[in-house]
């Protein structure tokens, strides 16, 4: 059996458990964000019985680990729950997952804090260091996986994730409390011919912790090398296809939008073939639906090429998961498919599955943007785009074509990315020039 396989099934026994819980709280009326908050608060709450202990505790009273290992348990219930209470809710937005992600981040370097606290007050400096390090393999075991996620691939390998993480530190805080209920004193154990006892009960606390400061980082590493091949995979498949001249690659593009049978003129796009109107504020919006994903206008007419979700009896075709299609608006907007040349040489897309539901799309005439079909936390299907080191979800592409230019050579004035900032929500457009050149992704 698989580490994730087990890890799948750990976790449907447990959302068993707990989801008569979950039904509970949705009936209370809380939010996924507020049990969220509920789980950050219980964490300040570690930490604050971490302190607690360091300025009123002895070096030999374990009580105050013990009672906080209980509370961290507590508190890493939560991280479960808020994720259950939005499916089983039906709460689920892009905000929540960036909001349980941050608070996450937050939770686990105030528990870090309680803990380096709490070991430097009592002189356990070698202990505090490696909790230090502890720490900062835990981020970085976060950030490998949501940086990789932004770059398009899946990177969710490695021993100690969040919940190996807090269950770890859990149950050795309170098995230090439990054992310090049972042993005299601080428990040292001494091996004869060795000046420095060799073990004490707090012992039962930092070995973990030391084990947490090798494993985090080791996992961190790992996963940076499991993204390096991927996108050095996806990198060399990128250069296999670009051997061909792009600035031809261009030309064919934009001397099939020319060829497609439509005047200029005719849409009044030219007055007295001098003056050029910007026409995209004039263009008409396509009526959207639950499977469109974007689509594609430029001058020098309205037609649009829709790109949306291919769907066979409700499930997404593998295979083919992108339908595109054209909106004839000079011809009373009704559709047509792409003709062999267009869907192979133009506005077709090539498409390369990376991972689970994930999927790279190319342009046939244009293949240096790499675009990423994917869900999102609330489980939509969208097309993603990194501009300028942002990932952003594609709503339009539109191409301006000036007059000045040839059949084989059109004068093609820039082209504009539309769409939506992942991180923020705010409306992003990105105007390119047609021989530009993307820079390597990071």
């Amino acid at each position: 059996m698989s580490e994730v396989s087990f890890r799948d099934k750990a976790q449907q026994g447990i959302y068993k458990v707990i989801n008569p819980f979950v039904r509970f709280l949705i009936k209370l009326g809380l939010t996924p964000n507020a049990v969220t908050t509920i789980g950050l608060i219980l964490n300040i709450g570690v930490a604050v019985i971490f302190i607690i202990g360091a300025e009123k505790g002895n070096r030999g009273d374990y009580s105050y680990v013990g009672w906080a290992g209980g509370l961290i348990l507590f508190a890493g219930l939560f991280d479960m729950l808020d994720g259950q209470v939005a499916r089983l809710g039906k709460m689920s937005s892009t905000f929540g997952a960036l909001y349980d992600s941050v608070l996450d981040r937050y939770s686990e370097l105030v528990l870090f804090l309680g803990i380096c606290y709490y070991l430097i007050s009592h002189h356990y400096f070698l202990s505090s260091l490696l909790a230090f390090v502890a720490m900062i393999g835990s981020m970085m075991v976060s950030y490998t996986r949501a940086r990789s996620e932004g770059l398009g691939i899946e990177n969710k390998g490695g021993l100690m994730q969040r919940p190996e993480r807090v269950i770890l530190i859990a149950l050795s805080a309170i098995a230090t409390g439990v054992a310090s209920a049972f042993v005299e004193g601080d428990g040292k154990v001494y091996i004869k011919g060795i000046s420095f006892h060799v073990f004490e009960l707090m012992s039962i606390f930092t070995i973990p912790i030391a084990v947490l400061a090798v494993l985090t980082n080791i996992t961190a590493f790992k996963r940076l090398i499991n993204a390096k091949k991927a996108l050095d995979k996806i990198d060399q498949e990128d250069k296999m296809k670009n051997k061909s001249n792009s600035n031809i690659a261009a030309i064919i593009m934009f001397a099939l939008i020319l060829a497609s049978g439509f005047s200029a003129k005719a849409d009044g796009l030219i007055d007295d073939g001098k003056t050029f109107k910007e026409a995209v504020d004039t263009f008409p919006v396509p009526k959207l639906n639950a499977r469109s994903l974007f689509y594609v206008q430029r001058t020098p007419n309205t037609n649009t090429i829709m790109y949306e979700l291919n769907m066979k009896n409700g499930v997404l075709d593998e295979d083919n998961p992108v339908h595109v299609y054209w909106i004839r608006y000079t011809e009373g907007g009704k559709t047509a498919e792409l003709s062999f040349i267009q869907r192979k040489f133009a506005y077709g897309v090539k498409v390369s599955k990376l991972a689970g539901e994930k999927y790279k799309l190319l342009f046939a005439a244009y293949d240096k943007i790499p675009f990423y079909l994917m869900k999102s936390t609330a489980g939509i299907y969208h097309t993603y785009v990194e501009l300028d080191g942002k990932m952003v979800v594609l709503n339009r592409l539109y191409i301006r074509i000036d007059p000045g230019g040839t059949f084989w050579a059109p004068n093609v004035k820039y082209v504009e990315f539309k769409g939506i900032e992942v991180a923020t929500g705010k409306e992003i457009i990105k105007k390119i020039n047609p021989k530009w050149t993307p820079p390597k992704q990071s």
